[in-house]
């Protein structure tokens, strides 16, 4: 006796559907497997010194002290991480990418620094036109090739409530460090929280 298939073009393609979906979906997400693809980690800063949970602080607006977003220069307006080749050229670390732009994650790396000491009520942004500012100019803050090391220089103003304005430079540097991203990126982190800590004590 012999069987026949009476599966005709439709059913036996409907079997293959499941298949052919799973395919297109593989397109279009990516299960983070390691591929080639895959984005790099993306790098961030975190504070050494942190409000603990719960802690609070109470004062009027106008005693506030508003940490500002600070001024950069061009190679710094990204996301990137610049390398300085010499002193006329600049490139960018291979695989180094900020989640934000450096000069925010700075001021916000700032505020909870001085949050930390519990001597300012702390905010981020403008405040009002009487409270005291601290704001300034983020000079350099990325890897610096012919000394293999990464440099963080920060003009700091900080203006108080009568008008009167205080500048001065701080600067950290971390030696002996790979031009990789692996490396630079916790070494970049130190010295911007060697940074923040002495621009608190300047503060208090």
């Amino acid at each position: 006796m012999t069987i026949t298939n009476k599966k005709g073009p439709a059913m036996r393609l409907a079997a293959f559907a499941p298949l052919l979906l799973l395919a297109a979906l593989g397109g279009c997400i990516n299960l983070g497997l390691g591929t080639s693809k895959s984005p790099p980690a993306m790098m961030t800063l975190t504070p050494d010194s942190a409000p603990v949970d719960g802690s609070t602080m109470t004062g009027k607006s106008d005693s506030a002290l508003s940490v500002v977003e600070p001024d950069t220069t061009a190679k710094l307006a990204v996301l990137r991480v610049p390398v300085t080749v010499d002193a006329t050229h600049v490139a960018y670390l291979k695989g180094a990418l900020w989640v934000e732009r450096p000069t925010r994650l700075f001021q916000h790396l700032l505020a909870e620094t001085l949050r930390a000491r519990g001597k300012h009520l702390v905010v981020e942004g403008n405040g009002g036109t009487h409270s005291p500012l601290l704001s300034g100019r983020l000079i350099d803050f990325g890897y610096d090739a012919p000394t293999q090391a990464v440099v963080v220089r920060f003009d700091a103003v900080r203006q108080s409530p009568d008008g009167t304005i205080e500048t001065r430079r701080f600067e950290a540097s971390v030696a002996q460090i790979g031009p990789t991203a692996a490396a630079v990126s916790p070494a970049l982190n130190q010295a911007a929280n060697q940074v923040a800590k002495a621009v608190a004590d300047w503060v208090n």
